[in-house]
């Protein structure tokens, strides 16, 4: 173990995680009218409309699944039924399919942003930023999946468990458990880390209020009219 592996997986975790409450915090107590999607579907839809849903159906996925398969501790995946070969077995299908999802709807809203001419001249320089850089941690994480089924023993995911736990427990010697872990999976959690990091300075808090029923909402504006201008112009 070296100083740079110390330091990005034994002491980076916290860093991030720090930052990510506090800067949220203050950027909610200070500046709530910031805190939004920022949604640019006045300027155009048609492309927004299926490439939105898909990608947020798609991370959403992804990222319930990854809680629920690094938090969870083996003994009560066992308890189920579930070994470490079907436990992997079962999140590499069902990950695949989020990361369809997220991939093909996260390519539209690239597309859209960099050559519609509307949304790009309204777009800031970390809206762009932010989507390329979650659309590569997603890229990181497919190229995983070659490994994940050649080794589908389940012992790769367990020691990613581990860390992950390791690292809510306050877990010393963290780094020593991921010394033989392929070099993608490590970047995939280090760019991971990196997006609690980059969330409070970027449209990415949104995630926190869960908008799960923007996928839901009709497809109509709700427009309310002022009955006092209206009886005033009668």
């Amino acid at each position: 173990m070296n100083w740079v592996e110390y330091f990005l997986f034994q002491i980076y975790p916290y860093l991030c995680l720090s930052v990510f409450v506090i800067g949220c915090w203050a950027r909610f107590d200070r500046s709530q009218f910031s805190w939004r999607a920022e949604s640019s579907e006045f300027l155009e839809r048609k492309t927004l409309k299926w490439a939105s849903n898909s990608f947020h159906v798609g991370v959403l996925g992804l990222m319930m699944g990854h809680a629920a398969g690094l938090l969870t501790p083996p003994q009560l995946t066992e308890m189920l039924g579930l070994s470490a070969h079907a436990h992997q077995l079962l999140a590499v299908g069902a990950g695949s399919v989020f990361a369809v999802f997220a991939a093909v709807g996260g390519a539209g809203l690239i597309y859209r942003r960099v050559f519609n001419k509307r949304v790009k001249a309204t777009s800031r320089p970390t809206d762009l930023f932010i989507l390329l850089f979650v659309y590569a941690q997603l890229w990181l994480g497919i190229l995983g999946l070659p490994h994940s089924m050649m080794h589908s023993d389940g012992h790769t995911m367990e020691i990613l468990g581990e860390w992950c736990r390791g690292v809510l427990t306050f877990r010393s010697g963290l780094p020593n458990l991921l010394t033989a872990i392929p070099w993608v999976y490590k970047l995939h959690l280090v760019t991971g880390m990196t997006l609690f990091l980059l969330t409070p300075f970027t449209r990415l808090v949104h995630v926190i209020s869960a908008p799960i029923w923007y996928v839901f909402r009709p497809g109509w504006q709700i427009v309310r009219q002022n009955h006092h201008v209206a009886n005033d112009e009668t």
